[in-house]
Protein backbone atom coordinates (compact mmCIF):
# COMPACT_ATOMS: atom_id res chain seq x y z
CA UNK A 1 0.00 0.00 0.00
CA UNK A 2 3.04 2.42 1.11
CA UNK A 3 4.46 1.54 -2.15
CA UNK A 4 1.17 2.46 -4.79
CA UNK A 5 1.01 5.62 -2.31
CA UNK A 6 4.10 6.92 -3.04
CA UNK A 7 3.92 6.35 -6.88
CA UNK A 8 0.85 8.17 -6.85
CA UNK A 9 2.54 10.97 -5.21
CA UNK A 10 5.52 10.91 -7.59
CA UNK A 11 3.09 10.92 -10.40
CA UNK A 12 1.01 13.79 -8.78
CA UNK A 13 4.47 15.88 -8.36
CA UNK A 14 5.60 15.15 -11.73
CA UNK A 15 2.65 16.57 -13.54
CA UNK A 16 2.32 19.34 -11.62
CA UNK A 17 5.76 20.26 -12.42
CA UNK A 18 5.24 19.23 -16.05
CA UNK A 19 1.87 21.47 -15.96
CA UNK A 20 3.77 24.36 -14.07
CA UNK A 21 6.61 23.86 -16.80
CA UNK A 22 3.69 24.27 -20.02
CA UNK A 23 2.48 27.18 -18.17
CA UNK A 24 6.08 28.63 -18.36
CA UNK A 25 6.66 28.59 -22.26
CA UNK A 26 3.33 30.06 -22.46
CA UNK A 27 4.51 33.03 -21.10
CA UNK A 28 7.86 32.78 -23.01
CA UNK A 29 8.52 36.29 -24.27
CA UNK A 30 8.97 36.55 -27.73
CA UNK A 31 10.44 38.95 -30.36
CA UNK A 32 9.00 41.36 -32.61
CA UNK A 33 11.53 42.49 -34.95
CA UNK A 34 11.30 46.35 -36.53
CA UNK A 35 13.21 48.13 -39.05
CA UNK A 36 13.39 51.82 -39.66
CA UNK A 37 14.26 53.58 -43.03
CA UNK A 38 14.16 57.02 -44.21
CA UNK A 39 10.44 58.14 -42.86
CA UNK A 40 8.89 54.87 -42.48
CA UNK A 41 9.27 51.62 -40.81
CA UNK A 42 9.96 48.14 -43.47
CA UNK A 43 6.78 46.49 -41.31
CA UNK A 44 3.60 48.36 -42.40
CA UNK A 45 1.38 46.29 -40.63
CA UNK A 46 1.91 42.95 -38.16
CA UNK A 47 -0.40 40.15 -36.64
CA UNK A 48 0.81 38.49 -33.83
CA UNK A 49 -0.60 36.29 -31.03
CA UNK A 50 -1.65 37.66 -27.40
CA UNK A 51 1.49 37.56 -25.17
CA UNK A 52 4.43 39.46 -24.16
CA UNK A 53 6.86 40.55 -26.56
CA UNK A 54 9.89 42.48 -27.07
CA UNK A 55 10.73 44.78 -29.83
CA UNK A 56 13.60 44.94 -31.65
CA UNK A 57 14.03 48.18 -33.38
CA UNK A 58 16.89 48.39 -36.22
CA UNK A 59 17.84 51.92 -37.32
CA UNK A 60 18.97 51.59 -41.03
CA UNK A 61 20.60 55.06 -41.91
CA UNK A 62 16.72 56.32 -40.93
CA UNK A 63 18.43 59.17 -38.89
CA UNK A 64 20.71 60.05 -36.22
CA UNK A 65 18.23 58.28 -33.77
CA UNK A 66 15.18 56.50 -33.80
CA UNK A 67 12.69 54.99 -31.13
CA UNK A 68 9.12 53.37 -31.06
CA UNK A 69 6.23 54.54 -29.69
CA UNK A 70 3.25 51.97 -28.95
CA UNK A 71 -0.51 52.97 -28.09
CA UNK A 72 -3.83 50.99 -28.59
CA UNK A 73 -6.15 52.01 -31.18
CA UNK A 74 -8.57 54.91 -30.28
CA UNK A 75 -5.84 56.54 -27.84
CA UNK A 76 -4.52 59.51 -28.98
CA UNK A 77 -1.08 59.04 -30.01
CA UNK A 78 -0.34 62.82 -29.18
CA UNK A 79 -0.63 62.38 -25.26
CA UNK A 80 2.43 60.59 -23.85
CA UNK A 81 0.37 59.34 -21.07
CA UNK A 82 -1.45 56.83 -24.09
CA UNK A 83 2.13 55.23 -24.68
CA UNK A 84 2.80 51.91 -23.28
CA UNK A 85 5.98 52.99 -21.33
CA UNK A 86 7.15 49.26 -21.03
CA UNK A 87 7.41 49.56 -25.23
CA UNK A 88 9.71 52.39 -25.40
CA UNK A 89 13.46 51.46 -26.20
CA UNK A 90 15.64 51.39 -23.64
CA UNK A 91 17.98 53.44 -25.51
CA UNK A 92 17.63 55.42 -28.54
CA UNK A 93 18.73 53.32 -31.77
CA UNK A 94 21.68 55.05 -33.19
CA UNK A 95 22.02 54.92 -37.27
CA UNK A 96 23.35 51.35 -37.56
CA UNK A 97 22.28 49.68 -33.96
CA UNK A 98 19.67 47.66 -32.92
CA UNK A 99 17.96 48.49 -29.86
CA UNK A 100 15.49 46.56 -27.79
CA UNK A 101 12.76 47.33 -25.39
CA UNK A 102 11.24 45.92 -22.24
CA UNK A 103 8.69 43.10 -22.41
CA UNK A 104 5.68 43.97 -23.18
CA UNK A 105 2.33 42.40 -22.72
CA UNK A 106 -0.15 42.16 -25.37
CA UNK A 107 -3.74 41.41 -25.25
CA UNK A 108 -6.04 41.05 -27.64
CA UNK A 109 -6.81 44.28 -29.55
CA UNK A 110 -5.56 46.72 -31.76
CA UNK A 111 -2.13 49.04 -31.70
CA UNK A 112 -0.71 51.35 -33.49
CA UNK A 113 3.31 51.99 -33.39
CA UNK A 114 5.57 55.05 -35.08
CA UNK A 115 8.51 57.05 -34.29
CA UNK A 116 8.62 60.12 -33.08
CA UNK A 117 12.18 61.12 -33.75
CA UNK A 118 12.44 59.72 -37.76
CA UNK A 119 8.81 60.70 -38.21
CA UNK A 120 6.45 57.46 -39.77
CA UNK A 121 3.46 57.54 -40.77
CA UNK A 122 1.41 55.49 -37.81
CA UNK A 123 0.97 51.06 -38.40
CA UNK A 124 -1.04 48.92 -37.20
CA UNK A 125 -0.51 46.73 -34.93
CA UNK A 126 -3.07 43.30 -34.36
CA UNK A 127 -3.45 41.01 -31.42
CA UNK A 128 -5.45 38.38 -31.98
Amino acid sequence: MKRVISILVITLAFTLNSNAQDKMMNKAVKTISLEQTKGEFVQKALTVSEGTYVFEVSNNHAAKEVGLVLVKKGDDASKPENHIKTAYVIAVAKDGETQKTNATKLAKGEYIYFCPLNPTPQYTLTVK
